[in-house]
């Protein structure tokens, strides 16, 4: 099968997969630069979400070429990662497995299509994250022993800036578990491109008002680096062993505007 394996916030660890070089897919939205290694008779694609050396800041990534990229090389699977802060029903040192978001994005682009005459489209999105690919998570996240909570809603925040306490709490009345400021429009370019997606949260301080201190990068990245031979345990089992009951409906997303 091929993976991807789309690395936020500290997450570029590659150096359990084998035969290691770097390709570049041309896309309508530019060329777009990932690692390609292979894991067993699986093949695996890591992108980095900020570009390399996280140039990036969450409202420039490039969304739609990296989702497009892994399109064309045919991806079956897209583990993301997220580093966030805890607002409620977690812990710092948890992971979550997304199954809900909120998006308070403002100024980043969220569809291929109603440009290019190719119309507009109004994808489903009850399902946000594909189910099969969250229950084969959870069986490996058990396996190994980790942390983890087996469903939560992912605030997304337009960012650069860290959310003030007021919004926090906003967010927590609205039933927001975790924020972040890149799932969206990503998630929902997935879907439009008919691919099982899914997120690993995780979750490295708690969010602004909930902290007691106040919020740094340094903060984030050392609870990454702390979480990092967890994580790679889960991806490893997940990669190796995972069983694929596919009972999603990802697919098949354009179906009803015979896209597909």
């Amino acid at each position: 099968m091929k993976f991807a394996i789309i690395g936020g916030t500290g997450v570029t660890d590659s150096s359990f997969a084998e035969n290691l070089q770097g390709i570049n897919v041309d896309t309508p939205f530019g060329s777009i630069e990932i690692l390609s290694a292979s894991r067993g008779l699986n093949q695996i694609f890591f992108l980095e979400r900020h570009s390399k050396g996280h140039i990036l800041t969450p409202s420039q990534v490039n969304y739609k070429g990296n989702i497009y990229a892994l399109k064309k090389l045919g991806v079956d699977f897209i583990i993301a990662t997220a580093a966030v802060g805890g607002i409620q029903n977690c812990k710092v040192g948890d992971f979550v497995i997304l199954d809900q978001f909120i998006d308070f994005t403002k100024h980043r682009e969220s569809t291929f299509f109603g440009e290019r005459g190719n119309g507009v489209v109004h994808i489903d999105m009850s399902e946000p994250y594909c189910k099969t690919l969250r229950a084969a998570l959870e069986k490996s996240m058990i396996k190994c022993g980790t942390n983890f909570v087996s469903k939560g809603t992912y605030v997304c925040a337009e960012g650069p800036r860290f959310e003030t306490p007021a919004e926090i709490n906003m967010f927590k009345i609205m039933g927001g578990d975790v924020v972040g400021m890149t799932n969206v429009p990503e998630v929902v370019l997935a879907r439009e491109m008919g691919l099982c997606y899914a997120t690993i949260s995780l979750v490295t301080n708690f969010a602004a008002g909930i902290s007691k201190g106040a919020l740094t990068h340094k903060e984030v990245l050392e609870n990454m680096e702390n979480m990092a031979d967890s994580l790679r345990n889960v991806l490893l089992d997940l990669i190796d062993n995972g069983k694929f009951e596919m009972n999603c409906n990802c697919k098949n997303s354009l179906a009803e505007f015979n896209m597909m």
